[in-house]
């Protein structure tokens, strides 16, 4: 895995609804589930860790 820093930014982001989960493993990327309700909805996605180093 490359290294480079990351840097903590502050977002902000107007919506109507805010769900806080954990990306789950699928093959080979990650997985979140959303309400059935948001189907064709326009969703944005935020990290708010840091990546773990491999070191």
């Amino acid at each position: 895995m490359a290294e480079y820093s990351e840097v903590q930014m502050e977002v902000k982001v107007t919506g109507y609804e805010a769900i806080e989960k954990k990306v789950k493993a699928s093959g080979n990327s990650g997985r979140i589930y959303v309400p059935i309700q948001w189907m064709n909805c326009r969703v944005k996605l935020i990290r708010l860790d840091p990546l773990k180093s491999d070191k």
